[in-house]
């Protein structure tokens, strides 16, 4: 599989040194006429300031525009690269006597960034003064070539990744995603293929199933599912929807599910043995973002004082009061899409068009998932602004602390935002609806939904489904054509350059030689096609990972009623490795590389999302679908209860036994539906309707085989998690984190480390 065969240990894939040719950085600013203003002064302040620091500024003009390109002097690199060894030694190696070109575009980022003027504004306060319009790093056009080549382009879908050259080009951080990414691609196959056989399994039964067959031939009359309009109604006129019932509701789903639960183990636990290789690689597995950060900090100021760690009770109860009310507006929501969905039912009921009057329920829950989805999209940009908003009180200390808090709450949000709906429906629809004679309503006015007799994990299924759908492929859509149309626009609105001149044509391809420069057009010609392209921040490789943990959530929490779940993502993950890499590539500006041997805080949030993938998907197997009732049919209530029966399925009955009896002679029944509702549809008035759930004919007590059944859905609920937990920490402990070779290949590098330094200290 393409995805994953990266050639990650290529000898001939070296990082890209800087030579004079490559600027480390590019400022943007508006051409100010009026040289008294203050924006003016501050943009020529922050200039003089770079230029103390002995850092080389070319400035050139076009139109409104000033360009600024930045050039840092070889004394920094040569601090950073001595403070690197005698930090970390026991990882340094002899490749890191050069610095390249990306480890000087992350430096000289720094400095930009800490960097302030007279009057205390540093960059980030200067772009939002308007000062400077943009900033970023070049692409290097030889380096963008080949990655467009061998990795950034459609035809490449099947082809393994360079991951190697991705990481020399954009740094450790972007490369670990695709990497993760890949890997997460290729261990999705096996899910995905025991999904369609589950779903084979089921439709295999399509017309064979005793259950089918009893909902299918019923001569058994429903009570109304709505009051004034509806009617009463024939079970048999739901066979489809039993049939569709029965695809992802079988037996083959617990299986499923308890594999997906282990599964998901297995994939941490192998993708922390699979990165092990590779940061071991890269001579990175020792790295420490705080003697990283201490470094650039002493580089760019030697006389500068550390950032202390500092904790404020008082802040972090006021952040943790402000998630709280959060997560209750999320769950307020999920209320109001429940609302939602029962006032669209009887609408569609009390409508004109038969079909949907029919199929109130079902058309109102794909109404309602369909809202789910644009409360999904409004939602975003919402949890978006307030998780920033609270990482602001929390005053974090740097801001690798501020993203690790900000990727918490925001994945807590949307968290919330996605699957509020989908845990109502997977384990309160049909449950709290009440009974006839005993309504459970809104507003003492509207009836809550009720499942179909066949079970309630169809309408998990439909809104699992259009939700995973929608949010793939629109997403996919508007991700790649919204940067490629920004892009068009910005070409036709921009004055065509003169070509690059031949002199410098030849700079570009052959060798560099010492002190070679661009003439100042080729130089803007480069620079503006850059700038033109779409801007990237701090957090746009955080926007690919919530995606894709997102979708993760959807393929281990709720797989039990969507077994092709894993085929969906597998196909869109396939797409969206190209898809992230053209736009990364070709379309965005170039991500500054960021240093790590990790993918952080996502590592926490996919542990807990494979502890509530075992929780749910035990819950949803134990409660929501009717694998226990069927159960405790076969072999307590069925005509195999006594172990006499050969020659009749041991299902007969089923649906039967899970219906109880509403009498129109009982007053609180006629003071539940007008006669009007109990005439069937070739005319009959009928004395009594048949109503889901386990009640007694007489008081509508429940009867003990519901309670037998509770007792037995908890218990297996119990077991469930017991087993499959047990089998998680027997596959975690029986993985390593990392190879043997990974091991012994670091073990080797720092003795032999320590050796040279012995050398060099006896010489």
């Amino acid at each position: 599989m393409g995805v994953v065969r990266e050639n990650g240990s290529d000898p001939a894939s070296l990082p890209p040194v800087h030579t004079p040719l490559s600027y480390d950085y590019v400022l943007v600013a508006k051409t100010v006429e009026n040289q008294e203003r203050e924006a003016f002064k501050k943009q020529i302040a922050y200039i003089e300031e770079l230029k103390k620091k002995n850092i080389k500024v070319t400035e050139i003009r076009d139109d409104n525009l000033i360009f600024y390109g930045i050039q840092a002097p070889k004394e920094i690199f040569e601090k950073y690269r001595y403070l690197l060894k005698v930090s970390d030694a026991c990882n340094w190696s002899s490749d890191q006597n050069v610095v390249p070109l990306s480890t000087r575009i992350r430096i000289v980022h720094f400095i930009l960034n800490h960097t302030p003027i007279c009057t205390g504004e540093s960059l980030r306060d200067l772009m939002k003064m308007k000062v400077f319009e943009a900033r970023f790093c070049l692409h290097e056009k030889k380096k963008q070539r080949e990655l467009k080549e061998s990795w950034a382009r459609w035809t490449a879908c099947l082809q393994g990744q360079p991951i190697t050259a991705v990481r020399n080009y954009f740094g450790e951080k972007v490369a670990l995603y695709y990497l993760w990414l890949g890997w997460y691609t290729y261990l999705l196959i096996p899910p995905a293929l025991i999904g369609v056989i589950v779903f084979l399994y089921g439709l295999a039964f399509f017309n064979s199933s005793p259950l089918i067959k009893e909902v299918c031939e019923a001569d058994i009359i429903m009570c109304p599912l709505c009051d004034k309009r509806c009617k009463v109604w024939q079970l048999s006129d739901t066979c489809t929807y039993a049939k569709v019932s029965q695809l992802f509701d079988n037996n083959g789903t617990v299986f499923f599910a308890m594999f997906m639960a282990v599964w998901a183990t297995l994939f941490l636990a192998f993708w922390k043995r699979h990165r092990a290789s590779y940061v071991c690689e890269w001579k990175v597995s020792d790295w420490c973002e705080e003697e990283e950060e201490l470094i650039l900090e002493i580089v760019n100021d030697p006389t500068c004082e550390p950032k202390e760690y500092k904790h404020s009770y008082l802040r972090s109860t006021l952040v943790l009061i402000c998630v709280t009310a959060m997560i209750l507006v999320i769950i307020g929501l999920t209320h109001a899409l429940v609302v939602f969905r029962v006032i669209a039912a009887v609408l569609l009921a009390e409508g004109s068009w038969e079909f949907l009057s029919n199929h109130s329920n079902t058309g109102a829950m794909m109404l309602g998932a369909v809202l789910h989805y644009f409360i999904i999209t409004v939602m975003t940009r919402i949890n978006r602004i307030v998780a920033m908003k609270l990482c602001g009180i929390e005053k974090t200390r740097s801001f690798a602390a501020t993203e690790k808090s900000f990727t918490v709450k925001m994945f807590t949000f949307q968290f919330f935002t996605y699957f509020s709906s989908l845990f109502y429906v997977a384990f309160f629809l049909g449950r709290i609806n009440g009974h006839p004679g005993g309504y459970v309503r809104i507003a003492g006015k509207w009836r809550l939904e009720e499942c179909h007799p066949s079970g309630c994990l169809t309408d998990l299924f439909i809104q699992m489904a259009i939700i995973m759908v929608l949010k793939q492929t629109i997403s996919n859509v508007f991700e790649f054509t919204g940067p490629w149309f920004s892009r068009w626009l910005k070409r036709r609105g921009t004055q065509k350059l003169q070509r690059k001149c031949a002199h410098c044509y030849l700079k570009d391809e052959l060798e560099y030689k010492n002190g070679a420069e661009l003439c100042d057009n080729c130089k803007l010609r480069n620079w503006d096609r850059n700038y033109r392209l779409n801007d990237v921040d701090s957090f746009s490789l955080f926007k690919e990972f919530l995606e894709m943990v997102i979708q993760f959530s959807f393929t281990t929490i709720f797989v039990a009623a969507f077994p092709l779940a894993p085929l969906l993502a597998l196909i869109n993950n396939v797409i969206e490795i190209r898809l992230d890499a053209i736009k990364m590539v070709t379309l965005e500006r170039r991500l500054v590389p960021k240093k790590t041997n990790d993918i952080g805080v996502w590592t926490d949030v996919l542990e807990v999302i494979g502890v509530l993938a075992v929780i749910a998907n035990g819950l949803v197997i134990g409660v929501s679908s009717d694998f226990i009732p069927r159960l405790v049919y076969h072999y307590r209530y069925g005509p195999c209860a006594n172990g006499t029966a050969t020659d009749i399925d041991c299902m007969v009955g089923y649906i039967n036994n899970t219906l109880s009896i509403a009498r129109m002679g009982d007053q609180s029944i006629l003071n539940e539906f007008i006669p009007s509702q109990m005439v069937t549809a070739s005319g009959l008035n009928v004395t009594h309707c048949s109503y889901k759930d386990y009640r007694s004919n007489e008081d509508y007590s429940l009867t003990p085989q519901f309670w037998l059944i509770l007792a037995v859905r908890f218990a297996f609920v119990i077991l469930f998690e017991h087993v499959v937990v047990i089998c998680k920490f027997i596959t975690a402990w029986f993985v390593p984190s990392a190879p043997i070779q990974v091991k012994n290949d670091r073990l080797y590098d720092k003795l032999k480390r320590l050796k040279e330094e012995l050398s060099s200290f006896e010489a």
